[in-house]
């Protein structure tokens, strides 16, 4: 099985950790759609890959309607227990190339940290179909800076040497020319903006343990590697934290041709 094909299954056991230990969204990112492509508190919006609501989350604080679409049972339960009572968010089990949702029925499509794992053609001619006139696409993700300083580089180290399947679903697969094709041409825009997070040691372990490459429990690499993790965090801790960076990159635009 690749690792694209088991995506709807392959987070089911680190659902805990993703809702505690994942990066949230800066404000500008909002703000930039808002001042930029007309996103407004009246705008209905698809999430796709809503996975436990951390990108819905966003869009439903300015006002929005958001359909959490998500194929994975357990994420899916997540968010709709974190927006239990939430009226304008609608869930939905459903996938990237099949929605389920009418034709021309959302403002904006968007996905937080989920592209990487879509069928690029059928995605995008299901985007087409529920797009309304005039709707845009909105793809962003946090993207760990990964050398910046001496522990950000340990860490990468370290996932290069024990994590599964890290550099096959790295979403920085997804470069320039792969979003030109998306977007069937280069209209689309990119903004950043700088993220961050800061962990004691079980925060830090959280955060490897809710990445879908990092060996379980069970797994000969596991223990190895929460081993080494314990030696990256005495090295590098300063009055008990350790600091993750991120880019959040956004690229967002109309889907030519529609």
């Amino acid at each position: 099985m690749s690792p694209a094909s088991d995506a709807t299954t392959r987070f089911s056991n680190r659902v805990a950790d993703y809702i505690r230990y994942r990066p949230g969204y800066p404000p500008g990112l909002v703000r930039t759609l808002q001042t930029e492509a007309g996103l407004n508190s009246q705008s209905i919006v698809a999430d796709i890959g809503s996975g436990t609501g951390i990108s819905s989350d966003v869009f439903l604080q300015l006002g929005c309607t958001v359909y959490g679409i998500e194929p994975n049972a357990e994420m899916r339960a997540a968010a709709e227990s974190r927006f239990a009572g939430e009226s304008r968010f609608l869930s939905r089990n459903a996938t990237a190339e099949a929605t389920a949702l009418p034709d021309a029925s959302v403002d904006f499509v968007i996905a937080g940290q989920a592209f990487h794992w879509f069928d690029l053609d059928n995605t995008r001619t299901e985007f087409s179909r529920i797009l309304r006139p005039g709707g845009q696409v909105a793809l962003f993700w946090n993207s760990r800076r990964i050398d910046t300083t001496p522990f950000l580089k340990d860490y990468e180290s370290l996932l290069n040497k024990f994590a599964t399947d890290y550099q096959q679903i790295n979403h920085t697969n997804v470069d320039h020319e792969v979003l030109t094709q998306f977007f069937q041409g280069p209209s689309f825009r990119m903004r950043s903006f700088p993220n961050s997070q800061e962990f004691d040691y079980a925060g830090l372990q959280g955060r490897l343990l809710s990445s879908s490459y990092a060996p379980a429990q069970g797994h000969p690499r596991h223990e190895p590697m929460l081993r080494k993790l314990q030696e990256l965090f005495r090295e590098h801790e300063s009055v008990g934290k350790v600091r993750f960076d991120y880019d959040t990159e956004l690229y967002f635009g109309p889907l030519n041709g529609m």
